[in-house]
């Protein structure tokens, strides 16, 4: 039997608790990428952080997520979903308490490495778990708008939820709290999921997991850099030529030499494939402008603490997971263009209200409004597009499309955080001249705001490449 002819049970316990054995992984990966950030400053006096090696508490955990998906997509598919699952959930609990029992800086950037290959085995287990598990149009379609809300509370909830921790107990539970929550997690998928692999007995593809690992973590890392080094200098055009050299490596002996592909590249061949991940390339960039830059507007603009920025966002979370059920809802009777185009709308509107704001703006006019619209359109098209990017999924790649797709969005992210920080700090800069510093900022902000909006443009203009219909 081929691996296109072996049909795996992927779920042996009810769909609502995979659904929520799978949502709660999701959100748990993405609440601990921003949580620990109303830490770190407690969290440098106490473990005597430079300013420097303090950066690498958040980076190190971003750069081998990001790094580590593609292979841990694969992995999926090779040795099945609830292995791979419960493997990232013992290494990213195990690495939480190593990082909440840390006394030193290194100790604690080497947990925060391995929690962030845990994510990487976790991400895309949990999309492929929703791939297969859920296999009808309106079932996969609520699936896909219950992960997506899943990681968009997370997303939120780690300002809020670090700032009460770590002032009610320690900055050392940020950490701690996953280790009970991940045993857990860890009996509901030995119970839920069932143990059968979609990938035979085939090996996995270890040069291109090297090749391909390396590639991608290499060009986040130099991009991670230029926030504090330019673009030309060797810190950065090192390791991003770098990245890129291996990434050409590994696409030609993906496509030349590997018996057995860790990505395949007929699976860019699906139309809905390569165009929903380049469409989600550029929506990393839109998730950043809004929920991060618009916290930097908050704090550095309105004066508002972190807490407080957090529970001003609190209100654009709530739209997001609204809408994004909404969306769910809408998906099988409208299809992917429609939803994807009312939310490039909702981007548009929001974002060029957003650039409009100044250091006079109130809350209620300047911020709360057009975020809500941008919450809102991030509700439609996220969701939207993360099924149409893993739709066509062949029946032993799920997990590899699931990888490949969380992967795109990250290094989108990614990118667009290197890129955005450095057009705003430009821009604050050409106007310090004579104006307040809040000003100068503002000024910073608003020029994110419209590139934002130019994104939104871009990914309008892809959306009629998106297949129609998909298969069931």
């Amino acid at each position: 039997m081929t691996t296109a002819t072996l049909r795996a049970t992927p779920r042996t316990g009810p769909a609502w608790l995979v659904l929520s054995l799978a949502c709660a992984c999701q959100f748990m990966v993405i609440l601990d990428a921003s949580i620990v950030n109303v830490a770190l400053p407690t969290i440098r006096v106490d473990l005597g952080f430079t300013p420097t090696g303090l950066a690498w508490v958040v980076n190190g955990y971003l750069l081998t997520f990001a790094g580590f998906m593609l292979a841990g997509g694969r992995a999926a598919d090779l040795f099945g979903h609830r292995l791979t699952l419960v493997a990232g959930l013992l290494v990213f609990s195990g690495a939480s308490l190593a990082g909440g029992l840390a006394t030193a800086p290194e100790v604690l950037v080497a947990a925060r490495v391995a929690q962030g290959m845990g994510a990487a085995m976790l991400a895309p287990a949990t999309l492929a778990v929703v791939n297969t598990g859920f296999t009808g149009e309106r079932a996969r379609a609520r699936a896909f708008g219950a992960w997506s809300a899943a990681g968009g509370v997370g997303g939120m909830a780690g300002a809020v939820a670090g700032g009460a921790i770590t002032t009610g107990l320690s900055w050392r539970w940020v950490f701690l709290i996953n280790v009970p929550i991940g045993a857990v997690l860890v009996a509901v998928a030995v119970v839920a999921l069932a143990g059968t692999r979609t990938g035979g007995r085939e090996p996995l593809d270890l040069t291109g997991a090297v090749t391909g690992t390396a590639g991608l973590a290499a060009l986040v890392y130099g991009v991670m850099r230029s926030a504090d080094h330019g673009w030309t200098s060797p810190q950065v055009a090192g390791p991003v030529a770098a990245g890129v050299l291996l990434l050409v490596v590994f696409t030609v002996v993906e496509a030349r030499f590997a018996t057995r592909p860790m990505m395949p590249p007929r699976l860019f061949r699906i139309r809905a494939v390569a165009v929903g991940n380049g469409m989600l390339l550029l929506f990393g960039g839109i998730t950043i402008a809004m929920w991060y830059f618009t916290s930097l507007f908050l704090q550095n603009v309105l004066g508002y603490s972190a807490l407080r920025s957090g529970l001003g966002q609190t209100p654009a979370a709530v739209t997001f997971v609204v809408v994004a059920r909404l969306a769910a809802a809408l998906l099988p009777r409208t299809g992917v263009r429609p939803l994807v185009l009312a939310g490039c709308a909702g981007f548009l509107a929001g974002f060029g209200w957003l650039a409009q704001a100044h250091a006079g703006s109130g809350y209620v006019s300047g911020v709360l409004g057009p975020t809500l619209l941008v919450a809102a359109g991030i509700g439609l098209t996220f969701p939207t597009l993360m099924a149409a990017a893993t739709a066509d999924a062949p029946e032993g790649d799920a997990g590899t499309i699931g990888g490949l797709a969380t992967t795109t969005g990250q290094v989108g992210g990614s990118i667009g955080l290197a890129v955005l920080t450095t057009a705003a700090g430009a821009r604050a800069a050409a106007e310090t001249g004579g104006r307040p510093p809040a000003a100068a900022l503002a000024a910073g902000y608003d020029l994110v705001f419209l590139i934002a909006a130019g994104l939104a443009l871009a990914i309008a203009a892809l959306t009629p490449l998106l297949p129609r219909h998909h298969r069931d």
